[in-house]
């Protein structure tokens, strides 16, 4: 018979945390948690299987489901001392949901369910507490009626409005009993008015009719946005925990409340959380009432004068100190924890690995690591490579003075600026435009989470710091400021006020995420300084890893900020990008539209100067290090005038007509100049190009040689190469220039001859390709559009529906394509290698940032990737990670091997 419900609580458990995959994070942490005696309130949880069952076969169960379920419900009725469906003694149980990895608030959860006209008196009975059963049945209704029968919360809202409205009460406090079992028959008799059907009272139908709304709630849309958003896949399926509910909101000696075992923004070795007295769990997280600090030390921190945990409930708070201590001991990691306090009794209901900064990531693996917790092979295992992107957000820069606006809690690090809008879809829509928003919520829920990706930062007027915006925001990496009570949104007159002074939509704030300040204007920013925890993981990185990380630049600042961040050479110097510049893109536009051999020698002797100090400033900045040229690659219409402005112009200073200048730029113009006359196809009809570039690049590595007394690490690489003809075509005029160098001055430097791999037939005669180069570069991002035959231009217009209809499983632009493009590289290394077995292997496209495919090229021994300057670090840690995982994957739990989404702006 296969096992699809695993019980937990009373001391035992049937799983444990290494099921992650059958049983759900959540599922996973509770039989974690009850195996090693913790007090859990007993449950059981249905394995992910049946979401995947249930969604294949359009909501069908197995039959032997039903027989599990019971026996496990009866199971958690003898711990816990009741019956579901009892009417004297009621079990009552939550309903929720748990994927292998984490979707904070992404999917479905139904509490309090049980209750129907009849237990709720039983309840009312043993709790001694008629108000408190018929609010709990009121919420069960609510959210029943919300998750399981569409029916939206809002409706129930409303209705709890006028209620409160019509006999003059202003909170939720203010009803008694006798008002909240009124409101109950509201509740019922509004979704028997809505959906024509009475609200359903057999436990047993409310019971499969949540378990089968928190199975759907795997596909809604905010779930599939967010696994979109991060990289998750869409196979695995949720499981469905049952557990014994156990109250936190019965009376001043209960509460309910969210921790963490340390700081989750700043990585600091503090307990910190908070919680809310006599209040359900979803009080906490849905932002509707401002909790209270867990501890002294923050309550001062925030200056909040609501007494903290610590100080009202000290007993409670040394015992739940004492089982923090020892699950972070048992799971050697930061978790994050969901407990109740049921007069006076704790009771935990999660422990998962929690979400974090990743500058708290890197300062906890760090310390784990010297604390003996984990070994530094682990603490490099730990960290998410992509997530190093986050460093690189601004903080306000200390030295400027702002004018602020209001305060907030400080939910997400980072500063932003923005013009403000007030809904997801505005935000959605401004980015599609360019625009830099701040998204302004009173507070944000699930259905939020695209316009909290779009935006730059999240400004919320209410919740805590374990809010929904603080939790999504601090995994996106995005500024949240949350909690600012003192700002009044109106979102009909597209306003928000605080302090007499009003601000606009579309008006520009700056929120900074670090102190909670919310300021007017643009505020000037400070890049942040990579340093402390950073610094040494990514050493203990270097030590693990084989890989390379170079960096493709084309200007000096680019090359020294590379550097900074641990690049080890220039893998791509794109020549054509120098060009551009204003002070000699005449030259250029000259010698393109040259008519004789002689004018353009006359042009080109203006750009030679020029391309010489371009050269020799990367080099000394990369003194010691390999650096890599790339010739002329471009089609050479590209250089050349657009507007009218610029042809009169070009045209007076030529001393020729307009007439010309469009003549030329018409004769050069190509129907598909990506797939043209570019790369060594203009080398080979312009050779005069490539003999002034490669006497640039030769004289400049000559005078740096001499001023610094180190020679210069060339590579001289040719672009779009598809045959050993064409290289060796360039290579005699590239050694016609080396002849005039040796002329000139008397010798020449050492350099190797290479190629870009760029075209399918490249890779395919690259051992004929071997005989004349000594290094390959491979050029994914044409060589993905090349395989495919797409352009990496337009293809955004039909990738997406490729996409989501599962034809790709991911943007191969973004991450290679291991069995076309990434096929197409193993038979290049192959047979490039069996030609020149010493030859240099390297990667030169996006993908070299990307790591995933880093994963791959570590896979296939490629000796080096090149990407971005603010890439080299995730190159770094992913090459450690690849190099770790192939040396021993059972001993470390890696992030997930990501196909790349949509990465949060930056």
């Amino acid at each position: 018979m296969t096992r699809w419900v695993y019980t937990f609580g009373g001391g035992s458990a049937e799983g444990d945390g290494t099921l992650k995959e059958i049983l759900g994070a959540k599922g996973a942490g509770l039989a974690e948690m009850s195996a090693i005696g913790l007090p859990v309130p007993p449950g059981f949880t249905i394995s992910t299987e049946i979401c995947r069952h249930y969604l294949a076969t359009d909501g069908a169960f197995p039959r032997e489901l039903e027989r599990q379920v019971a026996k496990a419900l009866d199971g958690i009725g003898k711990v816990a001392g009741h019956r579901f469906g009892d009417t004297e003694h009621p079990l009552l149980v939550s309903v929720r949901s748990g994927a292998a990895i984490s979707m904070p608030g992404m999917m479905d959860t139904v509490l309090n369910l049980g209750l129907n006209d009849e237990t709720v008196e039983g309840l009312a009975q043993i709790s001694g507490d008629r108000r408190f059963a018929f609010d709990s049945y009121r919420r069960f209704i609510q959210m029943y009626g919300d998750v399981v029968l569409g029916l939206d919360h809002s409706v129930f809202e409303e209705k709890l409005e006028d209620y409160k409205l019509e006999r003059g009460y202003t909170v939720d406090a203010d009803l008694d009993a006798g008002d909240w079992q009124a409101v109950c028959d509201v509740f019922k008799a509004l979704v028997a008015d809505e959906l024509e059907v009475p609200f359903p009272q057999a436990p047993q139908e409310q019971l499969w009719g949540a378990i089968s709304a928190v199975i759907r709630s795997w596909n809604n849309p905010r779930a599939k946005a967010y696994r979109r958003i991060n990289n998750l896949p869409e196979g695995g399926g949720t499981a469905v925990t049952v557990q014994a509910m156990v109250f936190g909101n019965l009376g001043e000696t209960s509460a309910t409340g969210v921790a963490f075992t340390r700081h989750p923004s700043t990585g600091d070795r503090i307990l910190w959380g908070e919680f809310l007295p006599n209040a359900q769990g979803e009080d906490v997280v849905s932002g509707m009432r401002t909790p209270q600090d867990l501890t002294e030390i923050a309550r001062r921190e925030t200056g909040s004068e609501l007494p903290s945990m610590e100080t009202a409930m000290p007993e409670v708070f040394a015992e739940f100190r004492a089982v923090c201590a020892a699950l972070e001991q048992h799971h050697r990691d930061v978790l994050d924890l969901e407990f109740t306090i049921e007069r006076g009794r704790l009771w935990m209901l999660q422990a998962r690995p929690a979400k974090r900064t990743i500058h708290a990531a890197l300062k906890t693996a760090v310390d784990m690591a010297h604390e003996g917790l984990i070994t530094r092979a682990e603490a490099v295992a730990r960290i998410e490579p992509r997530a190093l992107e986050q460093l690189l957000h601004p903080t306000i820069d200390p030295e400027s003075s702002g004018d602020i606006f209001a305060r907030g809690l400080p939910a997400s690090p980072g500063a932003a600026s923005g013009t403000v809008v007030f809904t997801s879809e505005e935000a959605e829509i401004a980015r599609t435009q360019g625009r830099k928003v701040i998204l302004v919520r009173v507070e944000t829920s699930p259905e939020d989470v695209h316009g909290m990706h779009a935006a730059r930062g999240i400004l919320t007027t209410r919740g805590g710091m374990t809010s929904h915006a603080a939790v999504v925001a601090r995994g996106m990496g995005k500024p949240c400021v949350s909690g600012a009570g003192t700002i009044r949104v109106d979102f009909h007159a597209g306003t928000m006020s605080a302090g007499g002074r009003t601000i606009h939509r579309g008006d520009t704030i700056t929120i900074d995420g670090g102190t909670g300040q919310v300021l007017l204007g643009a505020v000037p920013l400070r890049e942040p300084e990579l340093s402390g925890a950073f610094a040494e993981l990514m050493e203990w990185a270097d030590s693990f890893r084989r890989l390379k990380i170079r960096t493709n630049v084309d200007t000096p600042a680019d090359a020294r900020a590379a550097r900074g961040f641990g690049a080890e050479g220039i893998g791509l110097c794109r020549t054509e990008h120098m060009f551009f510049d204003a002070r000699r893109i005449v030259a250029v536009r000259e010698m393109i539209l040259a008519e004789t051999p002689a004018a353009r020698a006359e042009a080109l002797a203006k750009l030679l100067p020029m391309q010489r100090s371009d050269f020799a400033s990367l080099f000394e900045i990369m003194s010691g290090l390999p650096v890599t040229i790339r010739l002329l690659d471009p089609p050479l219409h590209e250089f050349l005038p657009k507007g009218e402005a610029e042809i009169a112009e070009l045209a007076a200073i030529m001393g020729i007509s307009p007439a010309k200048i469009r003549a030329g730029t018409q004769a050069l113009s190509e129907a598909n100049p990506m797939l043209g006359h570019r790369g060594v196809r203009l080398a080979i009809s312009f050779p005069e190009i490539v003999e002034m570039q490669a006497r640039a690049i030769l004289e400049a590595a000559l005078d740096v040689a001499d001023e610094t007394g180190i020679p210069v690490d060339l590579e001289i690489m040719v672009p779009l190469i598809a045959s050993k003809a064409e290289l060796d075509l360039v290579n005699s005029h590239i050694r016609a220039a080396e002849a005039l160098v040796r002329q000139i001055h008397g010798r020449a430097p050492r350099y190797q001859l290479g190629t870009m791999i760029e075209l399918p037939r490249a890779a395919l005669a690259a051992g004929e390709l071997a005989r004349s180069a000594t290094f390959f570069s491979f050029g994914t991002n044409d060589l993905t559009q090349t395989t495919f035959g797409i352009s990496r231009d337009d293809a955004a217009t039909y990738l997406n529906t490729y996409l989501a209809k599962g034809i790709l499983p991911h943007d191969p632009f973004a991450s290679i394509d291991r069995d076309g493009v990434g096929e197409l590289i193993r038979i290049a290394c192959d047979r490039g290698r069996a030609t020149r077995p010493e030859l240099k292997l390297g990667v030169c496209g996006e993908h070299g940032g990307d790591p995933a495919s880093i994963h791959f090229f570590a896979e296939i021994n490629l000796d080096y990737v090149s990407c971005s300057p603010f890439r080299v670090p995730v190159a770094r840690l992913a090459a450690a990670q690849a190099a770790l995982r192939n040396r021993d994957t059972a001993n470390f739990d890696f992030p997930p091997l990501p196909s790349p989404a949509e990465l949060p702006d930056r």
